[in-house]
């Protein structure tokens, strides 16, 4: 029996979206002349295990956009509990998002933030329109983890884990 559903306005949709808990990124490219770029992204995910392939969806108004576009690679750093003010850096447009920021420049020349609880490098294998943003498939070439905690973005604001 086939249900029809009207199409989801806008609110609804990011009200609906925003109870899906989602670990923050900021992703990082780097132009033709070698300047560092970057943005804060929650819609990030692994794809496949074998190939390592993760995607990131960034929006088409970035100003970071033409630099992935044109690089073919980029970094996902994986933000730490109490990052929150490096999210909202990266989440901006405009201005030097990397002053006083420690980065490492990482196998395939791409900066990852030194502090990040994670990072990838990855190469675009894949770049697919996705609506208002254009989603980009990447072949993990390296990566680490340390230790602690994600932060976590829920409902409109920053949160902590807590164990049970």
């Amino acid at each position: 029996d086939h249900v029809s559903a009207m199409a989801i306005d806008k609110p609804s949709f990011k009200k609906v979206l925003g109870s899906f808990a989602a670990g923050v990124t900021i992703i990082t490219t780097v132009g033709e002349d070698g300047t560092p770029y970057g943005l804060t992204a929650t819609a990030f995910t692994s794809v496949s295990l074998e190939p390592p392939l993760v995607l990131v969806c960034v929006d088409k108004r970035a100003e970071s956009l033409p630099h992935l576009l044109s690089s073919r690679r980029f970094c996902v750093s994986l933000l730490a509990a109490g990052q929150d003010d490096l999210s909202n850096r990266f989440a901006r447009s405009g201005g030097d998002k990397f002053a006083g920021v420690e980065v490492h420049a990482g196998s395939l020349g791409v900066p990852h933030l030194a502090e990040a609880l994670a990072y990838l490098e990855c190469a675009t294998t894949e770049v697919i329109d996705g609506g208002d943003h254009t989603i980009f498939v990447g072949q993990v070439e390296a990566g680490d983890a340390t230790d602690g905690e994600p932060l976590v973005y829920f409902r409109g604001a920053y949160r902590q884990l807590i164990s049970l």
